[in-house]
């Protein structure tokens, strides 16, 4: 699925129509260069799923833990080095109640299950002021159903 998105609000509307799909236990990866969008797309579907607080980038803590329902667990991995996820308790989150959406996953890819929803944003022309581009494909079988109600579900310009 590929989606050009013009605005920030039309980011964040992205993110609240896959948060009126999630069920609370899927895996999502976002990637794109710093200032792409990832964290803007994480405030859309966390304001789909209720959450009413601040969300901010975890850049430098890691992980942000949001008490929202189901809880979401937004990592990202941008300041791991080695890609060393050992000592992040990782595994603790993963496949346990509520959704996990990293930054940044290919830096810990060989420790990452391959059964996700992989979101890409991408700036077009480098040009931070114009829209982006959104590439959204299913990695294993949990997350392709998931991919083809977003595809049935979104009514954002393609």
């Amino acid at each position: 699925m590929q989606l050009c998105i013009p605005h920030e609000e039309d980011m964040i509307r992205l993110g609240m129509s896959l948060a009126s799909l999630l069920k609370g236990d899927e895996i999502i990866y976002l990637q794109g260069e710093l200032g792409a969008g990832k964290t803007t797309l994480v405030r859309g579907i966390l304001k789909g799923l209720g959450f009413e607080g601040r969300v901010t980038s975890p850049t430098f803590t890691l992980m942000n833990v949001y008490d929202s329902h189901p809880p979401v667990y937004h990592c990202d991995f941008y300041r791991l080095e080695g890609g060393d996820l050992t000592d992040l308790g990782l595994e603790d989150y993963l496949g346990k109640k509520g959704i996990t959406i990293i930054e940044w996953p290919e830096i810990g890819a060989s420790d990452l299950p391959q059964d996700a929803l992989i979101i890409n944003i991408e700036l077009v022309d480098g040009d931070y002021d114009q829209e982006r581009m959104v590439m959204i494909r299913a990695s294993g079988p949990d997350h392709s159903k998931l991919l083809e109600e977003l595809t049935a579900h979104v009514h954002i310009s393609h």
